[in-house]
């Protein structure tokens, strides 16, 4: 059911939008879920992280809901939407709901359904919402209004590619994840955590409750999640 309200939602076809409309506004509001926005730079193992990271709220008895957006090809329109295979375990388990959905273009880093997307996981009890995004860069702030946590994840070497979205997504983010700190590569790693330390310093805080903090972590050993 939820999957199909989904698409009811992202339907383009008039007749469907006003189903979606009347849908969306007999939901109820739901305040008590927590709503976490994860992006980061192609090859840092989103998909890896979101499987572990959802499986340890599973264990705490919590249902997980995860909304993964796709790009969408500008010459075909078409998306791969392959989440679900790389999250096997994660969308095995029955407290769990895995959904890919193609951007269709859209800048920011999600859909412009995103939103009532969340409000329907909310509405079928959905205790943490994770929003993988479709990559990262400047443009990909708006996922940050939507969600009350925001990680990024980076990986070692990726320096100058971190300089060129710092006054995007590094501004807005509340974690900053270094991802695959295991066998020889935690030596890196731990030089990385330095670096990115130097560079948040001089970044004023998020909020007056919230400086930006910086995480290692191995979904391979599963240290660190």
């Amino acid at each position: 059911a939820l999957s199909k309200a989904i698409t009811l939602v992202e339907s383009t076809l008039e007749k469907d939008q006003k189903k979606a409309s009347d849908l969306i506004s007999k939901l109820k509001s739901n305040n008590n879920s927590i709503r976490i926005g994860v992006t980061g730079i192609p090859g840092v193992g989103k998909s890896t992280f979101i499987e572990k990271f959802g499986k340890q709220f599973i264990d705490q008895g919590k249902r997980v809901a995860v909304l993964a957006i796709d790009p969408s090809s500008e010459k075909t329109k078409g998306s791969i939407l392959g989440d679900k295979s790389r999250m096997e375990i994660l969308s095995a388990d029955k407290n769990s709901f895995i959904r890919p959905s193609s951007n269709s273009g859209t800048l920011g880093g999600v859909t412009n359904k995103t939103r009532d997307s969340i409000l329907l996981c909310e509405e079928a009890g959905f205790d943490i919402i994770i929003i993988e995004t479709v990559g990262v860069g400047q443009s990909e702030t708006t996922v940050s209004k939507l969600v009350d946590v925001m990680i990024l994840l980076t990986i070692t070497g990726a320096g100058d590619q971190l300089q060129a979205i710092k006054r995007g997504i590094i501004e807005l983010a509340h974690l900053i994840v270094i991802t695959k700190d295991d066998g020889d590569n935690k030596k890196n790693v731990k030089q990385t955590l330095v670096e990115l330390k130097n560079i948040i310093s001089i970044n004023p805080p998020i909020d007056e409750n919230w400086q930006t903090r910086i995480e290692k972590c191995s979904a391979k050993e599963d240290t660190g999640i």
